[in-house]
This record gives structure tokens, sequence and C-alpha cells, in this order.
């Protein structure tokens, strides 16, 4: 199933009801520039294959290549801007999975596309449960530069008695 930007739940907060192992989300497209590459790399990853092009050439990247957490930050900004919007917010339980298959190079225009891969209620907290998500970020050739599954915590609709 593919929810799509004009997706009848817009702009709502979704809960772990409204989610379903298969559905897609996708995001818009952020390009990635040489001053932020560098600049992230100074304050956050200062190796050189970050920071200097003469250095990045001789390296196994050869060539200038944003830092993988650079590329994670690029990620979660697109995740916000999906329609997936679970309910109180992107709330992390924990990583599966973490890869970074290619380099993001200065110039690259990322997306992502996000997929649930499972569902399921929490069973020591009823009001809340577990989303795991596979999230693709993929540069302007398709390419995934980026792959990560994670298991985001989602509350439950509350539902009143009478």
């Amino acid at each position: 199933m593919r929810v799509k930007e004009a997706g009848t739940l817009s702009g709502s907060e979704r809960y772990l009801e409204d989610f379903a192992a298969g559905q897609t989300f996708g995001s818009g497209r952020l390009r990635i520039n040489k001053e932020r590459v560098l600049a992230f790399a100074a304050e956050f990853d200062p190796q050189p294959f970050h920071l200097d092009e003469a250095a990045a050439r001789r390296s196994i990247f050869g060539g200038l290549a944003a830092s993988g957490w650079h590329t994670a930050a690029v990620t979660m900004r697109l995740m916000i801007e999906t329609e997936l919007k679970p309910a109180g917010g992107f709330v992390g339980a924990g990583l599966d999975e973490c890869r970074w298959p290619r380099p993001v190079r200065p110039g690259d225009e990322l997306r992502v596309e996000c997929e649930v891969i499972e569902v399921r209620p929490s069973k020591s907290r009823p009001e809340q449960g577990l989303i795991k998500l596979r999230t693709t970020t993929l540069n302007q050739d398709d390419e995934a530069v980026l792959v990560h599954v994670v298991n985001m915590v989602v509350p439950r609709r509350k539902h009143h008695s009478c």
C-alpha cells in the first residue's frame, strides 16, 4: 500500500492502529551542498576524507564524501517531512540495522522511502506499541546511500469507555 502526501490522514498524527505492514511513505528531495558537508564534518566527524578534497581523493572514497552521520541526520529531516507522522513524534526504541552502501557527495539530491515492516502492541505497556520501519535513503540515481531498520514507539489511540 502506498500512502501519498494527499492521503486521507494528511496532516494528522498516526497512532499504532493506523499502521500496517507494507505501508510505504516517501519524502521530498534535499540537495547536499559542499559547505554543509564541510561544516558537519568539522564539528562532528573531522576526518580528512570529509574535510579536505586532496586527502579525500587519496582515500577509499576517491573524493569528498559526506559523513555517514550527516547522511543519517538528513534522513531524519526527510523522514519528518513524510506523511508517516507518528503521534507523539519520532521516538526511537532501537536500531536493528544501519548500512551506508555508498558515499554521499556534494551535489547529491537525497530522498527517503520508508516501509512499515512490522506493527506490534506492547505487552507491558498497553497504551503503546512498536512499529519496525525500514528506511532507505536514495540519491538522484536511485542508489541507496543509507539503509536502516528502526523500532519506533507509537502510542495507541485512546478508547474511552462509557
